[in-house]
């Protein structure tokens, strides 16, 4: 059984989120406050942990950073502040994805889905394939096939693409990626990022202004889907 550490202070928002993943056959621990979240953390080995971000003994991004001091669990925040550069923060920190309250229970159901996938893509080694949809990258081979037909993609695309790869489902932030693509010299260079994103989707998506793969998130980055 897929287990899941659910830091959160509020019991009733507690409650209900436990008997949503509940209902989905996860195993949920309950932490009320962020000590209590990194020890559960520590001792219950789980899968994937669901954070607030305001807590009564200490920030939540306290937690993300302490928590991957030492482990590369999935950690998706759930919280109140809706400020893009909050958002921005808490995924550079290294949480893996961030939904804001009030949030449907279907979303949040997807976000953890996605982000077990990823977990479960993590450690891919060179030989790997990621597959969703049509869609297959070699990570070997350095080919992408889309609906069984190659894919033919620039040097930079390609790297962009094998970057969201690595990691799909997890939101990565326009610095993020301009690091990884480009170099910590560019991480200013957010137009770079928005010429390749629109050339890749134009070479992958049947509808490009409706994505299936390329996943935009508003002011924050973008994401692979995993599913």
């Amino acid at each position: 059984m897929i287990s899941i550490v659910l830091v959160e202070d509020d019991r009733q928002i507690r409650r209900f989120v436990k008997t949503v993943l509940e209902a989905e056959g996860y195993h949920v621990i309950e932490s009320e406050n962020g000590k209590s979240g990194l020890q559960d953390a520590a001792n219950r080995k789980p899968d994937l942990l669901i954070l607030d971000l305001g807590l009564p003994d200490m920030d939540g991004m306290e937690v993300i950073s302490r928590l991957r001091e030492w482990s590369q669990i999935p950690i998706i925040v759930l919280s109140a502040r809706s400020e893009e550069s909050g958002k921005i923060d808490a995924l550079d920190a290294g949480a893996d994805d961030y939904l804001t309250k009030p949030f449907g229970t279907g979303e949040l159901l997807a976000r953890i889905r996605a982000a077990l996938r990823r977990k479960s893509i993590v450690s891919m080694d060179t030989g790997s394939l990621f597959e969703v949809g049509g869609l297959c990258i070699d990570l070997e081979k350095r080919r992408v096939m889309l609906d069984a037909s190659e894919i033919h993609l620039t040097p930079i695309e390609y790297r962009l693409l094998s970057v969201l790869a690595r990691n799909a489902g997890k939101v990565l932030t326009h610095r993020h990626l301009l690091k990884e693509v480009w170099g910590p010299s560019h991480v200013e260079h957010a137009h770079y990022l928005r010429i390749y994103m629109g050339q890749l989707r134009h070479k992958l998506e049947k509808e490009p202004a409706n994505p299936r793969y390329l996943l935009t998130e508003t002011g924050v980055g973008y994401r692979l889907a995993a599913e």
